[in-house]
Parts: structure tokens; C-alpha cells; sequence
């Protein structure tokens, strides 16, 4: 039996999970750029890291409110960005794992 009533729920809630662990993984990336040593490949990727956060709370917010509706709109090109900037959060934070 389907529930249209708790999918906008599951959405939402994993919208937050995913911007809460790219918070955590933003701010464990930014963390070598503060060491004594850091030089431009620290900074590129705190950098890059941020703003990759940034705009993963950008699009979170600005669907959020969509997902109130009783049944929401598929919105293809933000789902396609998240998972893109979610994808070069991951490399990024390879990355720094690496510096």
C-alpha cells in the first residue's frame, strides 16, 4: 500500500542527512589549511570544500519548501546538482585524505 504521506518526509530527511554529513566532512576538510605548514593545495581544497557545502545548502533550502506539498514536484536538475556537488565533495575530501 503506498504513502504518498511520509515520502515528502523521507525526502526531506534525507536532503538532511546528506547536508548534515557534508557539513561534517566540509569542516574535517577545511581543518589542515589551519596548520602551520598549510600552503595553496590546503587552502584550494578548504576552499573548494565550502563552497561545495555552500551550495549544497543553497539548493537543500531552496527545495525544501517544495517538499511541504502533499505530493511534490520532481525537480530533476537540483536533484542532478546535489548528487554532482555531493559526488565533488567526495573527491575533494579524497583529496585532503591524501594531502
Amino acid at each position: 500500500m503506498p504513502d504518498p504521506g511520509a515520502a515528502p518526509e523521507r525526502t526531506r530527511l534525507a536532503w538532511r542527512r546528506t547536508g548534515l554529513s557534508a557539513a561534517a566532512v566540509a569542516l574535517l576538510s577545511v581543518r589542515p589549511a589551519f596548520t602551520p605548514g598549510a600552503g595553496p593545495p590546503e587552502w584550494l581544497a578548504a576552499a573548494g570544500t565550502m563552497i561545495c557545502w555552500a551550495a549544497l545548502a543553497g539548493i537543500a533550502l531552496h527545495r525544501a519548501p517544495g517538499l511541504r506539498d502533499p505530493v511534490p514536484a520532481a525537480v530533476p536538475r537540483s536533484i542532478r546538482a546535489y548528487a554532482l556537488i555531493t559526488v565533488a565533495l567526495a573527491v575533494l575530501a579524497g583529496w585532503v585524505v591524501m594531502l
